[in-house]
């Protein structure tokens, strides 16, 4: 039995050090250019440097996005940077167009490469193609069933990368135009708008100005919005293919969504390690992933059971509020120090998860403004704050219900 690799995002440092301490055994990340994920924080020279060093002094593996789909004038200056991510002892670089691997392979002959999702591998002759060509990785696309994965992992040497948990895009392996077409943000160079998760209506063309909905609901209809990803519930058959990696999505999401789904994750595999035959996933842990930021929930493609566009709404669910992370605790004074994200009231009633370890609840019932000793009524975002609770982990995050 062999317990597949729990990859990460890490959408900036914070992330990175959340992604680790919760138990990701890899994380992937973008420099500032070339990256899929325009957006995230991404990474300078010197901060690929931090990362890769504090990652490996973990025993952690690095894998860097360079997964863009490059016109002629992004070429310039894409060897060198190669180059000097094999320099940098990057564990693997996430690759999806076929120029990009030449030059890869010509820069930076040993450097791992790992093939993006957005490559559409769906099938095990397009899988042995690219594992001829030198792929170490194939990461699998979005649209293949459980049954298409086995095949492949029966038919190629290569490893095997699945995506488990996380937003879902409308279009075919994510090569979508919808952003580049109406704001000229292009989602193939990592700038997309999210154009699909907009509600549409239809206009004729002889009645400028009228305006008719499409509903499915009275609210209308969302047509390209999709459901998330989540196959916590499906981890052993995962396993029992064969699957070498289980990948997160999310580097534009918050250190609390990484912290919280890597951590159900991980505490799903770990226990169905220690005990294959009487495995059952934990109910607790299927509510954790509920208490993120997230659209419904669904198995994507992996069963071909159940369609994936959400009608209702493009808004996300959020049952939780992220309001502080443990910087500190003190055991002299049993106060722990907090930089607060959210309000955060005395009297509120707070959940701590911790790092590897147990979740505990308690009560602030006192809030010490650490920049002068004054008590708080409630602390604020940016806030350095100390607060009487039980024992916890630096690192550890404090959620409420939302108010």
């Amino acid at each position: 039995m062999k317990i597949p690799e729990l990859l990460a995002p890490a959408g900036n440092m914070e992330k990175a050090k959340i992604a680790i301490a919760y138990g990701a055994d890899a994380i992937y990340l973008s420099g500032e250019l070339y990256g899929m994920r325009a957006g995230a924080g991404n990474f300078g020279k010197d901060e690929l440097v931090q990362v890769i060093d504090y990652a490996h002094d973990k025993n952690v593996r690095v894998y860097v996005t360079v997964n863009i789909f490059p016109h002629n004038r992004y070429l310039e200056g894409l060897p060198n940077y190669i180059k000097f991510l094999q320099d940098i002892r990057v564990d693997a670089i996430i690759v999806a167009d076929v120029g990009v691997i030449r030059m890869a392979q010509q820069a930076a002959p040993d450097l791992p490469l790992h093939l993006s999702t957005q490559a559409n591998t769906v099938n095990w002759q397009a899988a042995q193609f690219w594992s001829d060509l030198g792929i170490k990785r194939l990461v699998m696309a979005r649209e293949i069933s459980r049954e298409d994965i086995k095949m492949i992992r029966q038919k190629v040497t290569s490893e095997i990368e699945v995506f488990v948990h996380g937003s879902m895009c409308m279009a075919y392996s994510g090569r979508c135009l919808l952003s580049t077409v109406m704001t000229g943000r292009e989602a193939n160079l990592g700038a997309c708008a999210q154009s699909c998760r907009w509600k549409y209506t239809v206009m004729e063309e002889k009645r400028p100005g009228e305006y008719y909905p499409i509903e499915e609901t009275p609210e209308g209809t969302y047509l390209f919005n999709s459901k998330d990803l989540c196959l916590l519930e499906h981890l052993p058959d995962l396993i029992s293919i064969g699957v070498d990696s289980l990948k997160i999505e999310g580097r534009m999401k918050s250190a609390f969504y990484v912290g919280t789904v890597i951590r159900a994750y991980r505490q799903a595999l770990d226990a169905y390690e220690a005990d294959p035959k009487d495995y059952s996933l934990e109910r607790d842990l299927l509510s954790e992933v509920l208490k993120v930021s997230h659209r419904p929930y669904y198995t994507g493609f992996f069963f071909h059971d159940e369609p994936g566009i959400h009608y209702e709404s493009s808004a996300y669910e959020r049952s939780y509020d992220f309001v502080g992370l443990v910087e500190e605790y003190d055991e002299s004074s049993g106060e722990a120090l907090i930089e607060v994200r959210n309000r955060l009231p005395v009297g509120t009633h707070v959940e701590i998860i911790q790092p590897k370890g147990k979740m505990v609840e308690t009560d602030v019932n006192q809030i010490i403004n650490q920049a002068d000793g004054e008590l708080l009524d409630a602390a604020h975002a940016n806030y350095h704050v100390r607060i009487k609770m039980p024992p916890v982990k630096p690192m550890s995050m404090l959620r409420c219900l939302k108010e």
